[in-house]
């Protein structure tokens, strides 16, 4: 039986795969498995992105939430960082987020925060999925006066601007900034945080509708944001997501910044202000090459990871680190929140380029980017964990790996959402890695048919 929860929480099309039913157990075992240890009447706060299925299933989750005597605070539409935010400095004993990022419209998910705002761990995780599948078994349903109240907040926006405005304040006088929120959460906050800072803003896709949320747009989708850049004679193009956790960067030529190279600006700018801890950088393994080469002549350490920003957030609470993140734009400041924050990355990456008379593009020469190229391999979705059971392929990989001697970087992994082996070749010849992909890539398949 496949697993509920996913890399981020619970996600599937919206009153089909994440069912109203579904969305409601989720309330009943969640409430109960965060909060049963509580003395007091627990209070979990639910949020949503701007999809048309948030505040059906926000209903539904609250519903569940109230069932086994919790409270449910819904705070409507803010970013998942600022569910993760309000709930440790609510002293509200967990959160919720309906959301599914960057996915289509038609897609929602639900993800859980604990008390202190990080994500759950696998085992609570499956704790709450044990208790969906033996429906509930073991869980007293209060009645009378001990059933939970339903609540709704208005100020968590507010809120959560003030703190991104006190945690990073930085003067943006004269600068003219092109904003996507995605149609998505970010809609108020960053627009409102940055207009308040002195900003000339230019916002594009900040009509959400319920239907447009990721439609061409936001990070996954920056033609629009790039051509926007250049035809205004911006400074800076910043694109968040649906949810708001992560960004990503144009700059004033239109060229895109990737996460990469954000970090690699940020833990530089930190670095010189003795505020990177141990002069660390926690990334993942599909970080580019480049980041690595850079990192080591710039001296910073670098800590490498699994694919996902749970996997960096926990080592980055391993080993005391101060910053983290994914290519893809996930970015975690631990000392300021404590999941990926879209509008608090932006910040920092603005307060790098208003501290000198670098421009937005001068700035993202800290870091050459190799040559990346991606293959997938179709095999079973049964046999994708067990690829390195095949000697031939275990022989191939080592091959690839000694003929590239340390100058480009061999990556094969199983994809956690489809019947796929990723193989993943990073260097300075273009040809010979995509070459050497492709090969890889045919032996898995025919290995493991």
């Amino acid at each position: 039986m496949d697993r509920m929860f996913g890399t981020d929480g619970v996600r599937g099309v919206a009153n089909s795969e994440l069912t109203v039913d579904l969305a409601m157990q989720l309330g009943k075992a969640g409430a109960y498995v965060l909060t049963r240890q509580n003395a007091h009447q627990p209070t979990i706060l639910v949020g949503c992105d701007t999809r048309i299925s948030g505040e059906m299933l926000a209903n539904a989750m609250m519903a569940g939430i109230c069932s086994v005597g919790a409270n449910a605070i819904h705070v409507g539409v803010v970013p998942t960082p600022a569910i993760a935010y309000l709930t440790r400095t609510q002293n509200a004993d967990a959160g919720v987020v309906i959301s599914a990022s960057h996915n289509p419209m038609e897609f929602n998910g639900i993800k859980f925060f604990n008390g202190e705002g990080f994500k759950l761990s696998d085992s609570l995780e499956d704790e709450i999925e044990s208790y969906i599948r033996t429906n509930m078994d073991g869980i007293t349903f209060p009645t009378g006066p001990h059933v939970g109240r339903i609540t709704r907040a208005t100020d968590a926006v507010d809120k959560y601007v003030h703190f991104a405005r006190e945690t990073v304040p930085v003067d943006l006088s004269g600068l003219k900034i092109v904003v996507d929120c995605a149609e998505g959460a970010s809609y108020q906050t960053s627009i409102r945080t940055l207009n308040s800072f002195g900003a000339k803003v230019i916002a594009i896709h900040d009509h959400p509708d319920g239907l447009n949320i990721n439609r061409n747009c936001g990070s996954t989708h920056l033609e629009e944001l790039r051509k926007r850049v250049v035809d205004e004679k911006a400074d800076i193009g910043l694109a968040f997501d649906g949810d708001a956790d992560r960004l990503l960067v144009v700059d004033e030529k239109g060229e895109v910044v990737d996460g990469d190279k954000l970090m690699l600006i940020s833990a530089l700018y930190m670095k010189d202000r003795g505020l990177l801890k141990q002069n660390t950088l926690v990334v993942t393994v599909m970080s580019n090459l480049g980041l690595f080469l850079s990192a080591e002549k710039n001296g910073l350490k670098l800590e490498k990871t699994k694919v996902g920003d749970r996997y960096v957030l926990e080592r980055m609470r391993e080993i005391n680190a101060s910053l983290g993140g994914e290519q893809s734009g996930h970015i975690i400041y631990l000392d300021e929140n404590t999941t990926g924050d879209g509008l608090l990355s932006a910040l920092h990456i603005l307060q790098a380029l208003v501290s000198g008379d670098r421009t937005m593009s001068e700035l993202s020469t800290v870091m050459e980017v190799m040559p990346q190229v991606l293959i997938n391999a179709p095999v079973p979705n049964d046999k994708k964990e067990r690829y390195m059971e095949y000697p031939e392929i275990v022989k191939a990989i080592e091959e690839t790996e000694e003929l590239f001697d340390g100058k480009a970087s061999v990556l094969i992994r199983p994809s956690g959402t489809e019947p796929l082996v990723r193989v993943m070749i990073e260097g300075e010849d273009k040809e010979l890695i995509d070459r050497k992909a492709r090969e890889l890539a045919d032996i898995i398949v025919k290995a493991v048919e």
